[in-house]
C-alpha cells in the first residue's frame, strides 16, 4: 500500500462521531483543535461531543445488543482476524498518526500498531473459545448448566498516551464476547480512535456494536451514561483519581468495572544481577513510551555493591538518547503530551535537586517549540523526595540504594499503587521468593517490559482491579448463568 502524506492521512481520518453507523458532527457543530506536541501547531478538529450525543451512543449501543449477542462467534472471530490483518497492512498509517497527535516516535508508534494489532488476533481466537459446563448435583436429582453470555452495552474511556493499544485491548474481547461500545477516546489523541473505528465499520462490523463520541467534556458526557440503569459495564484506564470518581458513579448502577488505573512500579537490582543488563532492562523500563506509561519504572532501588556502576552506566544511556520530533528519522525520545505534564515532572525534578539529589545526566526541560524534557537519571535521592512517592510520567529516573532484601521489599511495597515491579537477579530462589512478596499485580524478572496480548495486565491496590489480555481478559466481557435441570 503507498504511503500517504501527512496531510493526505489527515485528511483521511473521520472528524465526526460515529453513532449507530453513521458519521454525524456534534450537536450544534462543536468541534475541538488536536495538536502536535511535538511543534504546538494544530493538526485539525474533530467533534466535541455533548451530553445529548453521548446519550444517543447508548441509545445506539443499547438497540443493537440483542441481535449482535446472536452473532455467531465464528464470524465475530473473523472480522477481529481481518481487523488485525488489515492493522498490519497499515501500520505505517497508524504509527505516523500517533506520532502526529502523541509525539512518541515512529519506532515507538510502530511498536504499538504491532502491539495492539495483537489484541485484535488474540481476542480473535478466544471468541470460539467461549464455554460453560454441564455437571451432575451430587444428590444425582439434578443437572447442572452454565453458560456464558455477554455482560451488555459497555463503556470505555481510553487514555491518550496509548491511543490504538488501549483501544484495542477493551474492544477486542468486547466483539469476541458480543458487547456493545461507547467509547469515549481521550480529547488529546482522539484521530487514532477515529481511525481504527473506520477501519472496523469499513470490515463489516454492525451498525450501533461500536460507537464513538470525542468530547472535551468528558466527565458532562460520561457520567450519565456510567449513571443510566442501561449500561452494564465500565472500562477505564487512567489516572487513579479519576478512577476513584468513576467507581464512584458506577456504583448506584452497579455496573461491572475494569480499572487499569496508576502506577509507581519498583526496579530493584540485587548484587548479583547482571548489571549490563539491569541497565537495559532500565532503559526500556523507564523510556517506554518516553516514561508516559503507567507500567513505567518510577523507583530504582539499586544494591549499594552495585549501585555507582548501574548509575553511572545508566546515565550514559539516557544521556545519548536523540530527543526530538517524532517523525524525523533517528529521534528516540519524543515530547510530553502537554505543557502542564512537562511542567510536573520538572516540579518533581526541582523537588528532589533541592532536598539534595544528584543529576547525572538531563534535569530540566529543553528549550524550543514543544513539550520536550531531558532523559534524567538522578542519584542520592532521599526518601522524602516527591518523585519517589509520585507517578513520575516522564523521562526521569531516580536512582537509590538499598542493603537488605527484606527491606527493599518493604520499600518497595510503601505505596498506594500496585501495578507492576521489576526484579533484576541471578539467583532463581530470590527471584521467586521476591515476586511472591511485590504486592503487585504484575513482575518482570530481568526483563524490562511485562506487557503482553496473551497475559493477563492489571494490578492491585489503588491500581484498580480486573485483567485485560490474557485468558482472563475476554471474562471481564462475560456473565456467568447457571440453569438447573430437575430430571
Amino acid at each position: 500500500m503507498a504511503a500517504l502524506s501527512q496531510k493526505a492521512l489527515l485528511e483521511s481520518v473521520p472528524t465526526g462521531l460515529l453513532i449507530d453507523g453513521v458519521w454525524r458532527p456534534a450537536e450544534g457543530g462543536a468541534t475541538l483543535e488536536v495538536h502536535d506536541p511535538a511543534t504546538g501547531r494544530v493538526l485539525g478538529r474533530v467533534a466535541d461531543g455533548s451530553p445529548a450525543d453521548g446519550v444517543a451512543a447508548l441509545d445506539a449501543a443499547v438497540a443493537a445488543q440483542a441481535e449482535w449477542a446472536t452473532v455467531a462467534p465464528r464470524d465475530r472471530s473473523e472480522l477481529l482476524r481481518a481487523a488485525y490483518e488489515q492493522l498490519t497492512a497499515r501500520a505505517e498509517e497508524f504509527a505516523l498518526l500517533m506520532t502526529l497527535e502523541m509525539g512518541k516516535p515512529l519506532a515507538e508508534a510502530r511498536g504499538e500498531v504491532a502491539y495492539g494489532a495483537e489484541f485484535f488476533r488474540w481476542f480473535a481466537e478466544e471468541a470460539v473459545r467461549i464455554h460453560g459446563r454441564y455437571a451432575v448435583a451430587p444428590n444425582g436429582a439434578t443437572r447442572l448448566v452454565t453458560m456464558k453470555q455477554p455482560v451488555g452495552p459497555t463503556l470505555m474511556i481510553t487514555p491518550w498516551n496509548f491511543p490504538l493499544a488501549m483501544g484495542t485491548r477493551k474492544i477486542g474481547p468486547a466483539i469476541a464476547a458480543g458487547c456493545t461500545m461507547v467509547v469515549k477516546p481521550a480529547h488529546e489523541t482522539p484521530l487514532t480512535m477515529l481511525a481504527l473505528a473506520a477501519l472496523l465499520t469499513d470490515l463489516g462490523l454492525p451498525k450501533g456494536v461500536l460507537n464513538v463520541v470525542t468530547t472535551s467534556h468528558s466527565g458532562a458526557v460520561m457520567e450519565p451514561l456510567i449513571r443510566d440503569p442501561r449500561a452494564r459495564k465500565l472500562t477505564f484506564t487512567g489516572s487513579t483519581g479519576v478512577g476513584r470518581t468513576l467507581v464512584e458513579q458506577s456504583s448506584q448502577q452497579l455496573l461491572r468495572l475494569s480499572m487499569e488505573l496508576g502506577g509507581n512500579a519498583p526496579f530493584i537490582v540485587f548484587a548479583d544481577a547482571d548489571v549490563e543488563a539491569a541497565v537495559q532492562g532500565a532503559m526500556a523500563a523507564k523510556m517506554r513510551n518516553i516514561g508516559e506509561a503507567c507500567t513505567s519504572a518510577n523507583r530504582f532501588f539499586v544494591h549499594e555493591s552495585v549501585a555507582q556502576e548501574f548509575a553511572e552506566k545508566f546515565a550514559a544511556k539516557m544521556a545519548e538518547l536523540v530527543v526530538g520530533k517524532g517523525t524525523v528519522k533517528g529521534v528516540e525520545v519524543g515530547p510530553l503530551i502537554t505543557e502542564k505534564a512537562r511542567h510536573g515532572v520538572d516540579e518533581l525534578v526541582r523537588d528532589a535537586l533541592d532536598k539534595g539529589a544528584r543529576a547525572l545526566t538531563g534535569g530540566a526541560p529543553l528549550p524550543g517549540k514543544g513539550y520536550f524534557y531531558a532523559p534524567t537519571v538522578l542519584a542520592d535521592v532521599p526518601a522524602n523526595a516527591r518523585v519517589l512517592g509520585e507517578e513520575i510520567f516522564g523521562p526521569v529516573a531516580p536512582v537509590t540504594t538499598f542493603t537488605d532484601e527484606a527491606d527493599v521489599i518493604a520499600r518497595a511495597n510503601d505505596t498506594e499503587y500496585g501495578l507492576v515491579g521489576y526484579v533484576f537477579t541471578r539467583d532463581l530462589s530470590r527471584a521467586i521468593r521476591v515476586a511472591e512478596a511485590l504486592e503487585f499485580g504484575m513482575v518482570g524478572i530481568n526483563q524490562g517490559i511485562v506487557s503482553n496480548p496473551a497475559a493477563p495486565f492489571g494490578g492491585v491496590k489503588q491500581s484498580g482491579f480486573g485483567r485485560e489480555g490474557g485468558f482472563e481478559g475476554i471474562e471481564e466481557y462475560l456473565e456467568t448463568k447457571y440453569i438447573g435441570i430437575a430430571l
